[in-house]
């Protein structure tokens, strides 16, 4: 995949995320992606989303940075929201969150083979808890 595939191969990643199209993942994620360094499936990355957007309905995800090498990618993200329901363990209170995500992810035939994403949960955690 070409640097202007894999963009765009992202970008679209990113809007079916902000779609919360979780029916269309299968065109994203292969089979057998590793998730965070550990064996998963398709099914479990799915559900994770599903879960988060279930729980916060109006989870945005924006880039800020993409990097590309090769078939690899890195990407800087704002993630924000307001939780409707419980969620990472924290009851709902009408606050609001904004947080950076860091994803580092490897693409092979198309799809995500490799799925990996760091943001600060402390910080989550304390703006969802003011």
């Amino acid at each position: 995949m070409s640097d202007t595939d894999l963009r765009a191969f992202y970008l679209r990643y990113i809007a079916a995320l902000n779609a919360h199209e979780s029916d269309h993942m299968d065109e994203f994620i292969a089979d057998r992606p590793t998730l965070n360094g550990e064996p998963a499936t398709r099914d479990d990355v799915i559900a994770v989303q599903r879960r988060d957007i279930d729980a916060v309905p109006d989870l945005r995800w924006e880039l800020k940075e993409l990097l590309l090498d090769g078939d690899r990618l890195a990407a800087r993200l704002v993630n924000t929201g307001t939780p409707a329901k419980e969620w990472l363990g924290v009851t709902p209170t009408g606050a609001s969150f904004e947080i950076t995500e860091y994803a580092v992810h490897q693409v092979r035939d198309g799809r995500f083979v490799h799925m990996t994403a760091l943001h600060d949960a402390g910080a989550l955690h304390r703006q969802l808890t003011r």
